[in-house]
C-alpha cells in the first residue's frame, strides 16, 4: 500500500547523502519533497501541513548528533513524526472487570466488518479468551450466513437467533447476546452491526440504539484503508453520530495510496487499534504505529516478524533441526521439508521478506517470487523413499529419473534441489565446527568442537609476531587492565631484573641455556 510513498521518501533522503551539514536550503528542499509525497499518498491536507511544519522546526532546532549524518538525522525525525501522526503507540483492548467485555463493530457496508469480526474472534481465542460473535446485521443479504461461516472457520461460536435478510430486530438481538454470553460464560462479545453504502440518518440511529442497549466497552470503527479521504469524512460522521473508541483498518494489503491510514488517527483523535492485511483470518494484529512508520521508511519490521515466528514455529522442533543442521545429528530432506513448511505457515515469502530492512529496493524481485516453487520442492521430496530422504547421497541416475517422473518435474529439477541441499548442509556444518563458510582453511572458533573433541584456539597466520626479546615479550604480555604499560628496561641491571621476573616455558628455556655455537657455515 505504501510503495509509492516509500519510493518518494527514499528519493528525498537520497539527495542528502554525502553532505556534512544541513543548510536551510537543504531542509526546505527535503520538506518540499516530503510534502509532495504525502499529498500524492492522499494524506489529509491539514495533517501534511502539521507534519511538514514539525519537520522543519525540529531539523532547524535540534543539534545534529555526531553519530548521524544529515540524511540519517532527517530519517530519524521523519520516523518519529510518522509514528506520532499514526497514533504514537499501540492501543490495546480494554477488558471489562466484570465479564463479558462487549465490543461493537461499526462502519460502512463493504468495509469488512464481518470478516474482521471473525479475525478478532480468532485473535482473542488464541490469547486464551472465550469470544462469541453476534449476528446483528439483519439487513444485508446473507450477512448472518457469512458470519456463521467465518465463525466456523475461526472456531468461534456465533449467536444468530434471527435469519436476517430483513427479518428481525438488531437491537433485540444485541441485547439478548449479552444475556447469552453471561449464561454460557463467554468472556467477550463481538457485535457485528449493519452497514450502509453511505452515511445516513437511519444507519446512525440504529447504531446508536444498539450502543444504548448493550453499553459496549469498546466501539471499534472499521474502515477500508483503500477509500482515501472518504475514510476520514466517514469517521468524523460516525464520531459525531455514534462515537467510537478506536479504529480498525482493513485491506492494508491493497494497492491504494494509504492516505486513510496516515490521516485518520490525527484527524479524529482516536487511535488505530487493529490492522488487517490479508484475506486469511490470521492476517490480523494490533496496530503498532512505530512498526508501520519503519515499514514506510524501508527500515523493516523485525519485531512483527519475530512475533509471527514465535506464534508459528515450534521452538523444540526448531532446536532439534538446528542441532542436526550444525552437525550433531543427521539433517535430512525430511527435516528440511519440515522447516520449509514451518516458515510457510508464517505467510507468503514475499510478505516475510518485505519485513526485512532494505527490502524496498528489491520490491520487483520480491513481487516475482514464485510461491509454487515450494510446491515443486515438496513434490520432489515426497516422491523419495524414506532412505533417500535421510541420505540424499545414495541418489543415482535411475533413482533421480524415477523421482522426477513421480513428482511431475525434470531430472534437472531433482539435481538442483539435491545439490542446493548438499551445499547448504555442508556450509551449516562448517559453521557448526567453527569455520567460516566459503573460506577454506579457516580455523574453528575457540572452544567449539571439531570432530567431537574440543580444540584449542590456533594462532591465526596474520597475527602480530611476538618479539624475540624476552623483556619486550614481558612488556607486551602485561594485563590489559593495567592503566599504564611499564617503561622498557634501559640499563643492563634493569634488563637482568626483567629477565629474572620473566618465566619462560621449560622447552624454550632449554634453548636459551644452550651455549652459543656461532653461525653455521
Amino acid at each position: 500500500m505504501f510503495d509509492t510513498l516509500q519510493d518518494r521518501l527514499q528519493a528525498a533522503f537520497r539527495n542528502l547523502r554525502g553532505k556534512g551539514r544541513l543548510t536551510d536550503a537543504d531542509i526546505d528542499a527535503t520538506a518540499r519533497e516530503i510534502r509532495l509525497a504525502l499529498l500524492e499518498a492522499d494524506v489529509n491536507l491539514a495533517v501534511v501541513k502539521d507534519f511538514v511544519a514539525a519537520l522543519k522546526e525540529r531539523a532547524r532546532g535540534e543539534e545534529l548528533s555526531q553519530a548521524l549524518n544529515p540524511g540519517q538525522q532527517i530519517v530519524k525525525i521523519v520516523n518519529e513524526e510518522l509514528t506520532e501522526i499514526l497514533g504514537g503507540q499501540a492501543r490495546p483492548l480494554r477488558f471489562s472487570k466484570q465479564p463479558p467485555t462487549i465490543i461493537m463493530l461499526a462502519g460502512l457496508q463493504g468495509s469488512g466488518k464481518t470478516t474482521l469480526a471473525g479475525k478478532l474472534g480468532l485473535w482473542l481465542r488464541e490469547q486464551g479468551h472465550t469470544p462469541m460473535l453476534v449476528a446483528a446485521d439483519l439487513q444485508r443479504p446473507n450477512a448472518v450466513t457469512q458470519l456463521q461461516i467465518v465463525g466456523r472457520r475461526a472456531g468461534v461460536p456465533v449467536f444468530a437467533p434471527e435469519p436476517g435478510n430483513g427479518v428481525g430486530n438488531p437491537v433485540e438481538v444485541a441485547r439478548a447476546s449479552v444475556d447469552e454470553a453471561r449464561r454460557k460464560y463467554y468472556d467477550t462479545v463481538i457485535v457485528d452491526t449493519a452497514g450502509r453504502l453511505g452515511v445516513d440518518a437511519e444507519l446512525m440511529q440504529q447504531a446508536a440504539d444498539i450502543r444504548d442497549a448493550i453499553a459496549p466497552d469498546e466501539i471499534v470503527f472499521v474502515v477500508d484503508a483503500m477509500i482515501g479521504q472518504d475514510a476520514v469524512n466517514t469517521a468524523n460522521a460516525f464520531a459525531e453520530g455514534v462515537g467510537f473508541d478506536g479504529v480498525a483498518l482493513t485491506k492494508l494489503d491493497g494497492d491504494a495510496r494509504g492516505g486513510a491510514a496516515l490521516s485518520i488517527a490525527k484527524v479524529t483523535g482516536k487511535p488505530i487499534m487493529f490492522a488487517s492485511s490479508g484475506e486469511a483470518l490470521s492476517d490480523f494484529d494490533l496496530f503498532h504505529p512505530d512498526r508501520m512508520a519503519s515499514r514506510i521508511l524501508d527500515m523493516g519490521d523485525i519485531m512483527t516478524l519475530i512475533e509471527q515466528a514465535e506464534r508459528t514455529l515450534d521452538a523444540e522442533e526448531s532446536r532439534k533441526a538446528a542441532a542436526k543442521m550444525l552437525g550433531t545429528g543427521d539433517f535430512g530432506l525430511d527435516d528440511f521439508l519440515q522447516q520449509m513448511q514451518a516458515v510457510r505457515k508464517m505467510g507468503p515469502l514475499s510478505k516475510i521478506l518485505g519485513m526485512m530492512p532494505g527490502m524496498g529496493q528489491m520490491k520487483d524481485a520480491i513481487a516475482n517470487i514464485d510461491e509454487r516453487e515450494i510446491d515443486r520442492i515438496e513434490a520432489i521430496i515426497y516422491s523419495m523413499t524414506p532412505a533417500e530422504r535421510a541420505r540424499p547421497e545414495i541418489l543415482n541416475g535411475s533413482r533421480r529419473a524415477r523421482i522426477a517422473r513421480g513428482s511431475g518435474t525434470t531430472v534437472q529439477d531433482v539435481n538442483s534441489l539435491v545439490n542446493r541441499f548438499s551445499e547448504t548442509r555442508k556450509m551449516m556444518r562448517q559453521m557448526g565446527k567453527g569455520g567460516m563458510p566459503g573460506m577454506p582453511g579457516m580455523p574453528p572458533m575457540p572452544g567449539l568442537p571439531r570432530g567431537g573433541k574440543p580444540q584449542p584456539a590456533k594462532k591465526p597466520k596474520n597475527a602480530k609476531r611476538v618479539s624475540g626479546n624476552p623483556a619486550k615479550r614481558a612488556g607486551a604480555q602485561q594485563p590489559a587492565a593495567q592503566a599504564s604499560v611499564p617503561a622498557m628496561p634501559q640499563t643492563e641491571a634493569e634488563m637482568q631484573a626483567a629477565m629474572a621476573d620473566f618465566q619462560l616455558p621449560a622447552e624454550l628455556q632449554k634453548m636459551f641455556n644452550q651455549p652459543n655455537k656461532g653461525p653455521r657455515g
